[in-house]
């Protein structure tokens, strides 16, 4: 019995790889995608050979030869011209064209479509990677991320350290580039799961979309009352404050200062608002009066009772509008960095409030770009200084 031969997988035109990383950045998913295309799995392998990020579009160099040049090169070989002869005729090198009919084939069997052809094939070389040229700069930026920092707190952490000098300079593009597109050979793959996201291509910002509900509070104070000072960040000891929610309904109280983006992490054994506040009453008065002035919150039920936080603290609570997270902007951003350590779907319950501590000081130890790549602790050292 004669043996099926086996499909030959077609290859991508450029119009469809195209339809593909626009489909891809408009955050739809690789079965989506292979469904609209008529493709299988082979979509998705597609998108991780690129890392999820879009090939740069081939481009002729200027100086290369064109087409028509070539034509007029195996014009002027029919004819019986020399090599100089052409080259005058092109405003070329003589050099140029002795190279270009040599490597294909030399003057008996040179043909324009098919040097053209192969000229284009070799011009696939890629470039060196910066990291792959430069294996101190590599090492140390895979010490950082091993650290668990992002990229672009190492580019600024580079630029702090090393002023001025151009040969530890590199971008936080090119190091997410280099993890998600393994064919540059500067990372291995394990070194994306040190990514606060985890992940191993590159997605859409339109892939997800967050919303978040809210309970019915008595007499809170709207955010839209709280102080124009606390807006500008200029002032120390403005908080914003929500829950970290695990597996079994467990919970971490987190804690962000606005000014610094300090962080403060707290166990709490139930949602309840009276757990909740306690536990935020205790933390309060580890600080000074003046760096804890005021509190932004959800409109979750475990601050149903802010009264009694006010009145132990004499700390003003805010709350947010219904489904607003980005009114507490900062606290929403360190969640996301809480979650390379407290990963969703786990018992938040194991963590002791001194492992609790730790994280928050390897997270105060970060350089941020909003700190213009000062640390966290650093900002609030200096505001505890200044208050003392």
């Amino acid at each position: 019995m004669q043996k099926e031969q086996k499909k030959k997988r077609r290859a991508y035109t450029a119009a469809e790889l195209a339809e593909v990383f626009d489909r891809w950045q408009r955050g739809e998913s690789s079965v989506g995608i292979a469904r609209a295309l008529n493709r299988s799995t082979t979509v998705y392998y597609l998108l991780s050979r690129y890392g999820g990020i879009r090939p740069r579009t081939r481009r002729r160099s200027a100086r290369a030869l064109t087409v028509a040049e070539r034509e007029e090169i195996s014009r002027g070989i029919a004819s019986g011209q020399s090599l100089r002869s052409i080259a005058r005729i092109l405003s070329r090198a003589p050099s140029t064209l002795s190279r270009e009919v040599r490597r294909n084939g030399g003057r008996r069997r040179y043909r324009a479509a098919e040097a053209d052809k192969q000229a284009w094939k070799r011009a696939r070389r890629r470039k060196r990677c910066r990291l792959v040229c430069r294996p101190r700069l590599r090492q140390l930026v895979e010490e950082k991320l091993r650290e668990g920092w992002a990229p672009q707190q190492i580019t600024g952490w580079l630029k702090r350290t090393y002023p001025g000098n151009g040969f530890y300079q590199v971008s936080h593009e090119t190091i997410y580039r280099s993890l998600f597109i393994q064919a540059r050979g500067a990372f291995k793959k394990e070194l994306t799961r040190y990514l606060r996201s985890k992940r191993t291509i590159r997605r859409s910002r339109h892939a997800t979309r967050k919303g978040r509900g809210g309970g019915q509070i008595q007499d809170l104070i709207s955010i839209r009352e709280r102080p124009a000072s606390v807006e500008d960040r200029a002032v120390p000891g403005h908080w914003e404050g929500d829950l970290l929610a695990g597996s079994n309904n467990t919970h971490i109280v987190t804690l962000v200062e606005r000014h610094s983006r300090y962080v403060m992490l707290a166990k709490i054994t139930g949602k309840d608002t009276a757990t909740v506040v306690t536990a935020l009453i205790e933390h309060a008065r580890q600080l000074p009066g003046e760096l804890y002035r005021s509190l932004t919150w959800d409109r979750g039920l475990e601050m149903a009772d802010h009264k009694r936080f006010t009145l132990a603290t004499d700390i003003a609570v805010y709350f947010c509008d219904p489904k607003s997270p980005w009114q507490r902007g900062s606290n929403e951003n360190t969640n996301g960095l809480l979650r390379q350590y407290f990963p969703k779907k786990t018992d938040l319950s194991v963590h002791s409030q001194q492992h609790l501590d730790a994280v928050a000081r390897q997270l105060n130890g970060r350089p941020r770009q909003t700190l213009e790549f000062e640390t966290p602790a650093e900002r609030f050292s200096a505001c505890v200084a200044s208050t003392g």
